[in-house]
């Protein structure tokens, strides 16, 4: 019964929530009185797009609200004709006066680099002008569908104001997320779709692929090797299976450091310096890894033992610039937070797994060189409690 209590009250609470949405789009009262007979809640930052649609001209009176907005903010909505995203939109800005009032003007994105400056779009806008009521900006205008068409992109954004100008958005998710399509006359509208949905996919791969390889892999490459080598029958199954992980782990890095690439060539103007250097860094580190395995000496030989230290140095160099570029890739990604919890989750079974491991291969090792001294050995044994000279594949 309290379990039957509890569904029905959830139910009616996300009624409400979805009932009080919808009626604070569609029955938004304007101060002009004016009436559209279409009206969409974007997906995200609090704002709303109001239409009518006139086939017999091609126009379409819109009125796009953004609530929320404090009076040292700037919003603007833009019409993206040939393309997606910021660049190539058709803005228009909504900027407060000193004085309290609001202006409007047309901008058109040439750049990431915009200051938002007033001048004329590609196509006619009529009767432009803003208001503010009660904390939201309304931005008025009519505007001449280009090309006979109804269905575009869009993009919506909002940003401070620094010394009477519009100053650079913040780049969090809904910031990133603030692209979408309209259809003027089928009334649909939404996030993602075009240049915008593409540029957001390309950037989720490239987190998948850095996640799972520089990650992931890479710190359970280096267990194998750590690890496995302490058991005599595992040698040297352990060494083609520590390199097995390690080359997958590369590869797959190649494929998400590209992807970083292109999409840093797609994002003119948007920089994450630390996460891009980190980024470079393990890509040379893990190139000098992957060559210094054609240059690795005999195991008997004298060099052998200044190749170990580099080759495990540079190693946990690498895994630890990994993990924490992962955390910053999530950090710039902001996704739901399920999927930071995720990452975290794994670390820690991972480094779970290496404390049990560690403590585990110690007690085998001291366990060993005991009995390898009763029985009168004269000769050195590696850390693993190997003979020089019998581990081949180490």
């Amino acid at each position: 019964m309290g379990k039957t209590l509890n569904l029905l009250f959830i139910t009616l609470i996300s009624s409400l929530i979805i009932s009080s949405s919808a009626q604070d789009c569609n029955t938004y009262s304007f101060t002009s009185n004016a009436i559209y007979t279409t009206c969409v809640s974007l997906p995200v930052q609090n704002s709303h797009l109001h239409w009518n649609y006139h086939s017999t001209n091609n126009t379409v009176d819109i009125a796009y609200r953004h609530t929320g907005v404090s009076t040292s903010q700037w919003v603007a909505w833009a019409l993206n004709v040939d393309g997606g995203g910021m660049v190539g939109a058709q803005a228009l800005v909504a900027l407060p006066n000193s004085n309290g009032s609001v202006q409007a003007y047309t901008s058109s994105v040439t750049s990431y680099g915009t200051t938002l400056q007033q001048s004329a779009l590609s196509f006619d806008v009529l009767g432009i002008r803003a208001e503010r009521v009660n904390g939201d900006v309304v931005i008025y205008a009519t505007l001449v569908l280009p090309s006979g068409r109804a269905s575009f992109n869009q993009v919506w954004q909002m940003g401070p104001v620094s010394n009477g100008a519009p100053g650079g958005h913040p780049l969090g998710s809904e910031n990133r997320n603030s692209v979408g399509t309209v259809d003027f006359v089928t009334g649909q509208a939404g996030a993602g779709g075009g240049v915008g949905g593409s540029l957001l996919h390309r950037r989720n791969t490239h987190g998948v692929l850095n996640a799972v390889s520089w990650g992931i892999l890479m710190p359970m490459g280096a267990m194998v090797a750590r690890y496995l080598k302490v058991f005599k029958v595992a040698n040297p199954a352990w060494f083609y299976i520590h390199v097995a992980c390690q080359v997958t782990a590369y590869g797959v890095g190649i494929a998400g450091w590209a992807t970083g690439l292109k999409l840093g060539s797609d994002s003119e103007g948007i920089k994450y310096t630390t996460h891009r250097n980190i980024g470079i860094t393990l890509f040379a580190l893990g190139t000098l890894q992957v060559f210094a395995l054609f240059l690795r000496p005999k195991p008997d030989h004298k060099y052998r033992i200044y190749w170990n230290i580099y080759h495990i140095s540079v190693g946990y160099t690498v895994i630890s610039l990994s993990i924490a570029n992962v955390f910053k890739g999530l950090d710039i990604l902001d996704p739901e937070k399920k999927w930071k919890h995720a990452y975290i989750g794994v670390i820690i079974s991972l480094g779970a797994i290496a404390a049990i491991l560690e403590a585990f291969t110690w007690f085998i090792v001291l366990k060993r060189k005991r009995k390898e001294k009763d029985q009168g050995y004269s000769y050195g044994a590696d850390v693993y409690g190997h003979h020089n000279g019998h581990s081949q594949a180490a």
